[in-house]
Order: structure tokens, then C-alpha cells, then sequence
């Protein structure tokens, strides 16, 4: 196993590239097996559970060639083979083959998904939705079993807003006979994404990004070739930075409208923002304001920069308040960031943090986000190595990190723990 070894203390300074999303790829490869021809997608990010992916489809006899960024999937010869264990345990969004099989196939095997466990993330909305299809849905072994005759189009209100089930739904209603309406669906722009891959593959989707999807099933879909957009979160990740630093960098290959919340958030702290058509230029000033952020359902503050924000906030004077509705328990963090001596005081589903300077420390990341928040509080540190494990974590959602950080002024370097 790898640690991070961080050395604070220095503004970044430079331009970083920004990879294609990580949450629209773990569900564009899956969408891509309901196709009989080839499919390509562009823009990929190079990260392990991209990896782990492409081994789940060589397992079901769907070849896959990945050069770089670009990625090439011939599902023509695809297996409708039982996946209990295995790799699917290792990722959250192995339950996107439930949705894709059951449309290609109408059934599916698949072992409960494993991925970061900052908080019990129940499939329930999915199941109601393939049930509504008219599937089966029993539990054998530790797996779910999905089966049946015949898809059908219908009526389905989820009970949350839940992205991984508007996506696992559309993927199955793809090849439904009739229609679907998925109501209350997310409307993040990682289903925008999926549903603009599916229609090119001769899908008929509607209403992607609002909060009522129509479906009308298809009897076979065809291979295209697609560019993934732009990582959103990754994005939002490196603009916290930027700011925590006290840096001037410029994140390119952006979308900056996806990315409304934070830079609204950043402009309220004193930080200076520059939004340019596909950059946008984030400048750090010596003080910053304390204020209070809410994580929503997009198009809010993102859950998922919840924990690099907490960081940031610790620069601040005075005290912010960070709370969290998309998930309850997402503050596996604090420990690790009061090692370094954060005063923060989580209160149910908020966090009071009061401005201070942090110190270095040894500490672990506990899940993917988390570990962004740590790396964000080194590089704050004047004096000092921080150490970081669990970096494996990070590896799932932040590709060539190091070259990244490093091309922007830091120090910072991978040591075997």
C-alpha cells in the first residue's frame, strides 16, 4: 500500500486539466452493453474503478481496448453470465449492470456493491423501478436476482432523489416495451451525460436534466462513439484548492455553469473568480470570510465537495456552519482533520467549523472525498510533512494527482506504507 507525503505551505500557481467525469463514466461503460455494435467513448478518466469496470465487462465476454483517455467496447458477443463476487464488490456502481443486463437481456445476477462506506447508500429506489418494469427481484446468496419475461414501460415516482436509480432505471426502460416516466429524477449533469449516450445509440429519451424523464423503449440499440464531459467534482475539488492555498490557478476543460454552487460559495468567502467559456480562473486572497454551506441534490452545493470544503473552511475568520441533506453521517473526515487541528464540533447532520491554522499530522482517508478534504488541509500546513493513507481511496475519483499538484507548485510525492 501507498501514503501521500504532503508538504504545505506554498500558493499553487498554474493551469490543471480537468479528466472526464468518473460519475458519468462508471455508467456510461455499463450503458454501453445494451448496444449490439461497437462503442467508444472519448474523454475517459484513468482512474481504478474504470479499471475494475473493464474487467467486470472481459468477464461477460465484451472486449474492451483502453488506450489513454479513450476507451472501445464490442458488446456484440456479450454473456448473460451470474455475477456474485468478485469485482463487483470492490465498486459502488456495479449496480449499473443490474439496469444494463436486465435491458439487454431481461435478467441479471449481480453481488452487492462494495465502494466508499461513508454512509449505508440503500437500492431500494432501484429495485422499485425494475419491479415496476415488471421484473422479479429476489435475493440469493448475498445477490440479487433480476428477472423477466418482458420489460414494460411505466409510471415511476422515486421516493428520493436518487441519481444511481433514475440511471439504472434508464438504462432498462432503454428496451422496454412502451413507455417510461421516470418522475422525481435526479437532475444531475451526469444524467444528461448517460441519456445523450443512450440516444445516440438509438435510444428515445426525454427530459434528461429535469425532473421527469420519458423513455420509449427500443427493440435493439447500435454502437456510436461519445465524449464523456467533464469532472464536475474534480473540478470543484481543484478550486477549493486553489483558494485553501492562497494560490492563482486556472481549471481548464470545465463546464463553469456545472459549477454554479461553488464558485457562488468561493465569491461569498473573498475569493476572486474568473469564468472564461471552458476555464475558469480561481484566485486566493490572504483572508476569507466565514459562511454557512448547504450540500443539496444538483443543482446545490455538491455532497461530494462537502469534505473538500470543510477543509477550506478552516482558513476562514470566524465560524461556518457546513451542513449536509444528501447524506447524513458524511463526516468521516473531522477526526482525521482535528488531528491536524481543526476545531470543528459535528452536530448531527452539520458541521461548526472555526477558522485556525492547521498542523501536520499522520492521518487516513476513509473514503474517496475525504481524502480530497486531507490533501486540501496538507497543502495548507506552513511547517512540516503530512502523512496520508488510505490513498488507494483517492485513486478512485483524482487521476495523475500527483503530476497534477506537482505541475502546480507543491510538494508532494507517493512513499510504500
Amino acid at each position: 500500500m501507498e501514503k501521500l507525503m504532503v508538504t504545505g505551505g506554498r500558493p499553487l500557481r498554474g493551469t490543471v486539466q480537468i479528466s472526464g467525469a468518473k460519475n458519468s463514466a462508471i455508467a456510461l461503460i455499463p450503458a454501453a452493453i445494451l448496444s449490439e455494435t461497437t462503442v467508444t467513448l472519448d474523454n475517459l478518466p484513468v482512474l481504478s474503478d474504470v479499471a475494475i469496470y473493464s474487467e467486470l465487462l472481459e468477464e461477460l465476454n465484451a472486449p474492451v481496448i483502453w488506450q489513454g483517455d479513450q476507451m472501445t467496447i464490442d458488446p456484440s458477443a456479450l454473456l448473460s453470465k451470474p455475477m456474485p463476487n468478485g469485482n463487483v464488490k470492490k465498486l459502488r456502481a456495479s449496480y449499473y449492470l443490474m439496469g444494463a443486463l436486465l435491458g439487454r437481456f431481461g435478467e441479471a445476477t449481480i453481488g452487492l456493491p462494495g465502494g466508499c462506506n461513508f454512509e449505508p447508500r440503500p437500492i431500494d429506489q432501484h429495485i422499485k423501478g425494475f419491479e415496476a418494469l415488471g421484473a422479479r427481484v429476489s435475493t440469493e446468496n448475498g445477490s440479487l436476482r433480476i428477472q423477466a419475461k418482458e420489460l414494460r414501460g411505466a409510471k415511476i415516482y422515486l421516493d428520493v432523489v436518487s441519481v444511481g436509480a433514475t440511471i439504472n432505471i434508464m438504462l432498462a426502460a432503454s428496451r422496454a416495451k412502451g413507455v417510461t416516466l421516470i418522475e422525481n429524477a435526479a437532475k444531475e449533469p451526469e444524467i444528461i451525460d448517460v441519456a445523450t449516450l443512450l440516444n445516440s445509440m438509438g435510444a428515445r429519451i426525454k427530459g434528461a436534466g429535469t425532473e421527469t424523464i420519458r423513455i420509449e423503449g427500443v427493440d435493439s440499440m447500435h454502437g456510436c462513439r461519445h465524449s464523456i464531459i467533464p469532472d464536475r467534482i474534480q473540478a470543484g475539488t481543484y478550486m477549493i484548492l486553489s483558494a485553501a492555498t492562497r494560490g492563482d490557478v486556472v481549471v481548464d476543460n470545465v463546464i463553469p455553469k456545472h459549477l454554479e454552487a461553488v464558485t457562488a460559495k468561493l465569491q461569498e468567502m473573498g475569493v476572486e473568480i474568473q469564468e472564461m467559456d471552458e476555464s475558469i480562473r480561481v484566485i486566493g486572497k490572504p483572508e476569507y470570510e466565514s459562511v454557512d454551506v448547504t450540500a443539496l441534490v444538483y443543482p446545490g452545493f455538491a455532497t461530494d465537495l462537502q469534505s473538500p470544503m470543510t477543509s477550506l473552511l478552516t482558513q476562514t475568520k470566524g465560524t461556518s456552519i457546513l451542513s449536509d441533506y444528501v447524506y447524513s453521517n458524511r463526516f468521516k473526515h473531522v477526526p482525521e482533520l482535528t488531528r491536524m487541528g481543526a476545531k470543528i464540533k459535528v452536530e448531527g447532520r452539520s458541521a461548526v467549523i472555526d477558522g485556525g491554522q492547521l498542523s501536520a499530522a499522520k492521518v487516513k482517508a476513509t473514503d474517496l472525498r475525504a481524502g480530497a478534504a486531507l490533501v486540501i488541509a496538507a497543502l495548507t500546513v506552513p511547517d512540516g510533512v503530512t502523512e496520508i493513507t488510505g490513498v488507494e481511496y483517492i485513486d478512485r475519483g483524482y487521476d495523475h494527482l500527483v503530476s497534477n499538484l506537482s505541475s502546480l507548485g507543491a510538494e508532494v510525492w507517493r512513499e510504500q506504507d
